[in-house]
């Protein structure tokens, strides 16, 4: 737990209980423009032009039918013009950045960092979907999550003292005592980008040199390198851990479903990074500290 979880009711005179109505409020909201981010970014798309319509019929999405998960619920789930269903991936992603958000605001709390996580984690939301859909991780996020992690990890430290970042507490970070604050954290970003994209770039290539098919696609290094920037080196690999546990539970599941067994089904690697991430992110720390004092 955040040691800045009570200020909120300390700064704004209000009970905490708002802050989770306000952070969720927010999270749906900020889920809205996610389905916008995810339905136009692989199109190429703007995402400012032209307002939300129907795909079906194409009529403009009236305000009243816009309110995050409320609209999707009162509408039956269909246009509310040509009756056609709206897909349930528009509540879903509403619903699941909401939850996501009061999950990061009760680990983080009320905090110059929370603003920071938040941006991350939508981020980490919009490409699990949009890799679900297409199969695809798009350079337009991953290379400005990238730069969005590098920018944090220098700034941060020069006026937080890297508390935000604890690979900075762990070998060999932890035996450059004597550096400037900034340099250490930029060594972590240089870091954990090696245990995310360096690590799955080095698997993939060694799959394909024995199979000869391609095991991820370059996506998928492209975000771990920004997912590794940002987490540093030991929640990254934790949430490579993570995804490939995951992701491995969900293709015996794919396969076991399936009338005539195909094992080499592609299942998206992307969805389960992003839950890996948003994990480590939350919890890495505990679920690290809990695997040594368990069996070490």
């Amino acid at each position: 737990m955040s040691i800045f979880f009570n200020s909120f009711k300390t700064i704004t005179g209000l009970p905490d209980f708002t802050a989770y109505v306000l952070i969720f409020l927010l999270g749906a909201a900020i889920g809205s423009f996610l389905n916008v981010v995810i339905h136009r970014i692989p199109k190429s798309e703007s995402l400012v032009y032209p307002n939300s319509i129907c795909p079906q019929c194409g009529s403009a999405i009236k305000p009243f039918d816009n309110i995050p998960i409320v609209s999707w619920l009162l509408l039956s789930g269909k246009c509310r013009d040509c009756k056609n269903p709206i897909s349930r991936r528009y509540p879903l992603v509403e619903l699941s950045t909401a939850l996501i958000f009061l999950l990061v605001y009760w680990q983080i709390g009320f905090s110059w960092f929370l603003p920071i996580c938040l941006v991350f984690v939508s981020a980490i939301v919009a490409l699990v979907f949009i890799d679900a859909e297409n199969m695809i991780l798009p350079d337009i996020i991953t290379y400005p999550l990238l730069l969005f992690a590098l920018l944090a990890r220098l700034i941060f430290p020069l006026f937080y003292n890297n508390s935000f970042f604890t690979d900075v507490k762990f070998f060999p970070l932890n035996l450059l005592e004597d550096y400037p604050n900034w340099f250490v954290s930029l060594l972590g970003v240089i870091l954990g980008g090696i245990a995310g994209g360096g690590f799955l770039w080095f698997v993939g290539a060694v799959w394909k040199h024995l199979r000869g098919v391609e095991a991820m696609g370059f996506g998928d290094v492209k975000m771990m390198f920004a997912v590794g920037a940002f987490l540093g080196w030991r929640a990254t690999l934790l949430s490579i851990f993570i995804a490939a546990f995951i992701g491995a539970v969900a293709g015996i599941l794919v396969v076991s479903k399936q009338t005539e067994k195909d094992f080499q089904t592609q299942i998206p690697f992307g969805i389960f990074l992003g839950i890996g991430s948003v994990i480590a992110l939350l919890f890495g720390e505990q679920m690290i500290r809990w695997y040594f004092e368990t069996f070490f």
